[in-house]
């Protein structure tokens, strides 16, 4: 995290001040793309993406960006994407995100997915999944082997909600 970023750089990353941070120049295609599969972008989410992660993988946003496409790709060409899909509305446990995982990526790759929720009122949320990876992604990453080589992780809350985009 935070590779070659100035102090004043972090700062404002931690502080969510995101649009004060350097825009982030990519070619048209990988725009494009990125605003497709990370709507985040439209509140510059990509900004704090490349300053706390991005620049610990290459010298240039485009590779890093490239690369979590194709993962993000293989992510939503898994069984995972459809039980998500298939959820919304309904309550998913742990243990049911972490055995999609293990049915699509290898035994052992459920245990590297932490699940972070939050309250809205009475409702438990999933919010995100933060996907523990490990090596070299390369020109043609194996998203399998990456999650499975990366030490385990707790796995945050116990199952929430899947909200429809938009909502929250």
């Amino acid at each position: 995290q935070y590779c070659g970023v100035s102090a004043a750089q972090r700062e404002r990353d931690e502080d969510s001040r995101w649009s004060a941070l350097p825009a982030v120049e990519l070619d048209p295609a990988t725009r494009h793309l990125l605003d497709e599969v990370m709507p985040g972008t439209r509140s510059l989410l990509e900004r704090h993406e490349w300053i706390k992660h991005g620049t610990c993988f290459s010298d240039e946003p485009g590779p890093y960006f490239a690369t979590s496409i194709l993962l993000l790709a293989a992510l939503n060409a898994s069984p995972v994407r459809e039980l998500f899909a298939t959820s919304i509305g309904k309550t998913l446990s742990r243990d049911e995100i972490r055995g999609a995982f293990d049915s699509a990526f290898g035994p052992g790759a459920g245990n590297r997915v932490r699940i972070a929720c939050e309250d809205d009122g009475r409702r438990s949320i999933i919010t995100e999944l933060t996907i523990g990876l490990y090596g070299t992604p390369g020109q043609t990453p194996n998203l399998g082997k990456l999650i499975r080589a990366a030490n385990p992780t707790d796995g945050g809350c116990l199952g929430g909600i899947v909200d429809a985009v938009g909502l929250q």
